[in-house]
């Protein structure tokens, strides 16, 4: 299983981290050791003081495929469900000054918070609400009409460098709002109204 993950995909969460608007897909990967086991709390790391919470909207590859045409990217992937992408933002700034790649700041043990997959058809993909909640207070709103890249062009962009396979996930960006985590914080993400997921930061 890949973990493909988006950069910079809502202009106003590029701005906030003072990022130029990108022209094509920004791309990095997370390894599948990066997925949090479903029920467990999440523990900042010892190499960061200043870990980030970004919610996405994941997709699940449910048919494989390279060099995916646009108009056939629907059918690639049937689920959807939320993620959080937890960046280690300290170490994330250290390695960008370098011009270093960003894994270890992206891909630490426990940084993929995957939520359960429900069928696409029961959203309108075009208007989705998402938002997440910090210690009950919103914290993050979302909406994928705000997408630089749709789902479906992210899955064609991607497919021209990486064959897609079943299973993998599709982090699809962050939108505003983005900010740290501190011990004993609550998160919760919620898809249109309903809550999905419930997650303590130790």
């Amino acid at each position: 299983m890949k973990i493909i993950c988006i950069g910079r995909n809502y202009a106003e969460h590029a701005q906030e981290l003072g990022n130029e608007i990108p022209e094509s897909p920004v791309i990095f990967m997370k390894p599948d050791t990066s997925v949090l086991k479903k029920g467990s709390d999440f523990y900042i790391p010892e190499f960061s003081d200043d870990v980030h919470y970004e919610l996405e909207v994941v997709l699940k590859i449910s048919k494989g495929g390279k060099y995916i045409q646009l108009e056939n990217a629907p059918n690639h992937y049937d689920e959807i469900g939320l993620g959080i992408d937890f960046t280690a933002r300290d170490l994330q700034t250290k390695l960008k000054s370098k011009g270093l790649p960003w894994e270890l700041a992206k891909g630490f043990d426990g940084s993929a918070v995957v939520s359960d997959f429900f069928k696409k058809e029961n959203f309108d993909l075009n208007n989705l609400n998402f938002s997440l909640l910090k210690n009950k207070e919103e914290v993050q709103n979302g909406n994928t009409a705000l997408m630089i890249f749709s789902p479906e062009e992210i899955i064609t962009f991607v497919s021209q460098y990486f064959t897609l396979r079943v299973g993998d996930l599709i982090f699809t960006g962050t939108p505003k709002g983005v900010g740290q985590v501190i011990e004993n914080d609550f998160l919760e993400g919620f898809l249109e109204e309903k809550k999905i997921f419930g997650l303590k930061i130790q």
